[in-house]
């Protein structure tokens, strides 16, 4: 069963945004590929001593919207075993200094491919709030100002934490809307494959009972004569 050509779209418009985000100082990554069936695809994560990490994925199209997942720890810890699954949230607090390995497995399905949208997003203790310290090092203009700078840092951070989580509904959403789509166009065709046989034994049946009865009338007519 393949995979309709606007899923792949999708899947390099998510890939290129997704790269992009995660070379920034958020340590975010999102990522969207074609799993093949019966295969196995792993990805490696790095993460710092004491920090946290959060993996989210979620299976856009594919036969049955379901695969497999395990997270291994640096140590080669099992930490997440899902079998068959559609989407789930995974949450590692505190982090290892390594490769988080994460494995997505399709090995039980022969001949469905799947879809699979992930987000990892890292934050390491010793990283957080450096940014925000560089502020408070910054000299206080002279002159009255309506504003302090510790509010407007305030408010930038706020303005940020907002956008950012716009962002992962936005993303969230996009991905349900692709699974969604899939199943229905793939129920579409289904009912439309079963509405074209019910129609063709709805007309059998009709010329049958049609043939039956001219056999009727026929030898109505024979047996009077």
């Amino acid at each position: 069963m393949t995979v309709p050509v606007e899923l792949c779209l999708l899947a390099c418009l998510t890939l290129t945004v997704g790269l992009t985000l995660g070379l920034g100082p958020n340590k975010e990554l999102e990522f969207t590929f074609l799993l093949p069936a019966g295969s196995t695809e792993c990805f490696f994560q790095p993460t710092e001593h004491s920090g946290s990490m959060e993996v989210e994925y979620q299976v856009i199209a594919g036969s049955g919207l379901d695969v497999g997942f395990s997270l291994i720890s640096p140590s080669g810890g099992r930490l997440v075993s899902d079998f068959r699954k559609s989407d789930a949230i995974h949450m590692v607090h505190p982090t290892e200094d390594g490769d988080y390995r994460l494995c997505f497995d399709n090995s039980y399905s022969k001949v469905s491919e799947k879809m699979l949208f992930f987000r990892v997003t890292v934050n390491n203790q010793n990283t957080t709030g450096g940014d925000q310290d560089e502020w408070e090092f910054l000299p206080l203009p002279e002159s009255e100002l309506d504003f302090r700078l510790d509010y407007i840092r305030q408010t930038l951070d706020s303005m940020y934490q907002r956008l950012e989580r716009s962002r992962h509904v936005q993303n969230a959403l996009r991905a349900f809307e692709a699974r969604d789509r899939y199943l229905l166009e793939d129920n579409l065709w289904r009912v439309s494959f079963w509405s074209c046989i019910n129609l063709l034994v709805m007309l059998a049946v009709a010329v049958t009972q049609i043939y039956t009865l001219r056999s009727l009338f026929n030898e109505n007519k024979r047996v009077r004569t």
